[in-house]
């Protein structure tokens, strides 16, 4: 039995580094959905300075707080170390705002993200994935995540925002440092190196893109946030940064990591692999599987703005609220053997959210590329399979793989 299983409730901490060393704790949430599916955690050990936080669990109470957004707001914070990412820059996104701001705001992009706008990037993604998959030309063996997945996804954001392919990987780290904050391999220099390095040297490179714009406008996602009008008002520099860093941020991790996951899943169990194989029109039904059981950010939070009660607890005014996605993906009231990948299930899932205002913008983005990523993968290499020992990054926000060693042919 693990610690987990044998610390009482009241001491339990749900979001302490020891917890997510392989990942999110399954096991734990999974007690908590049974035993206190709204549970209070008193502290975060890695982050002494954090006030504790409510963790929701189970898919119908993170479907309420998510619809209620005069209750819970996004506005304070939208993860639950207030000590982490600036707050300036979360609050300058539009995920981290309430309505009207929020809306007007989120809809400056929504016309780039329509699933007919999405489409007509079809052929463009296909070609992205097969030069990298190209690369590989003569490998035996590669990782997945850093040399599949990540020269994909960075490609993919980086041509939606304008960026030339060198500025690719230079970018992806910086991302992948941000939020990855407290994985001593992704941010080796430590936080306050950090937010006092690396965020405003972010920041310089972004301006010089903007200037770069407002000389010479073109028709990419950076150009719109430049030229934005809210109610007759332009978009300040600080929130044009900010609506880049979220663009950059959810398009370089989200698909990574739930394609990353997926092909480990898949590997694990060849049945699965084989009936991709043999039926790629399976290939959409296993994305949706791989959303539910890999949802790429593990929590967002909320902030209660009035006390009020949740699945029979007294929620204070000022309290943090984390919704945990992969432990409402795995309720079991929701879905038969949770645990279990299996491509032919299709499920509904709360990997872009539960609804509400904050509702994934990038969701045709996401399984477009996703489908692409998985269908080419195990059609060019039907004998992959994994040949070291997976390792995640360490974070309780971005879930997803660090590495996956595999071998090809």
């Amino acid at each position: 039995m693990s610690t987990s299983e044998t610390i009482a409730l009241e001491q339990l901490q749900v979001a302490d580094d020891a917890l997510w060393r392989d990942g999110p704790p399954h096991e734990v949430f999974k007690r908590l959905r049974n035993e206190c599916p709204v549970h209070w955690s008193p502290a975060i050990a890695q982050s002494p300075e954090d006030a504790g936080f409510w963790s929701v669990t189970k898919a119908e109470d993170i479907l309420a707080v998510s619809r209620d957004w005069q209750t819970y707001s996004s506005a304070q914070n939208i993860i639950i170390t207030d000590h982490a990412v600036p707050l300036h820059l979360v609050q300058g996104m539009f995920i981290g705002m309430d309505p009207p701001k929020h809306d007007r705001i989120k809809a400056l992009f929504q016309r780039a993200f329509t699933p007919k706008a999405i489409a007509a990037h079809e052929a463009a993604i296909r070609e992205i994935t097969a030069g990298v998959m190209d690369g590989l030309e003569g490998r035996d063996e590669c990782d997945l995540v850093t040399e599949i997945a990540q020269p994909v996804v960075s490609r993919v954001i980086g041509s939606f925002m304008g960026l030339d392919p060198e500025d690719d990987e230079p970018w992806a780290v910086a991302i992948n440092s941000l939020l990855g904050f407290g994985d001593p391999n992704l941010n080796p220099k430590g936080l306050e190196a950090l937010i006092a390095e690396d965020v405003p040297l972010m920041y310089e490179k972004c301006m010089k893109l903007v200037a770069s714009r407002r000389a010479n406008p073109t028709d990419d996602m950076l150009s719109v946030l430049v030229f934005a009008e809210i109610d007759g008002d332009m978009l300040t520099d600080e929130e044009i940064f900010a609506g880049f860093v979220l663009m950059m941020a959810a398009g370089n991790d989200s698909t990574k990591s739930t394609y990353s996951s997926c092909m480990r899943a898949i590997m694990e169990d060849p049945t699965q692999k084989q009936q991709l194989i043999e039926d790629p029109s399976l290939v959409p039904s296993a994305v949706e599987e791989a959303l539910r059981m890999f949802p790429a950010f593990a929590h967002f939070r909320r902030t209660a703005t009035k006390d009020t009660e949740l699945g029979g607890c007294p929620i204070k005014k000022g309290d943090k609220v984390a919704l945990w996605y992969p432990s409402s993906n795995r309720d079991e009231q929701v879905y038969e053997n949770p645990d279990v990948f299996d491509v032919t299930r299709n499920p509904e899932h709360q990997a872009f959210g539960a609804g509400g205002r904050h509702f994934c913008l990038g969701t045709a983005l996401a399984r477009l590329e996703l489908s692409i990523l998985i269908e080419q993968t195990v059609a060019r290499f039907p004998d992959i399979r994994i040949v070291g020992e997976p390792t995640y990054v360490l974070s309780q926000f971005a879930n997803q793989l660090a590495t996956l060693p595999v071998r090809l042919r």
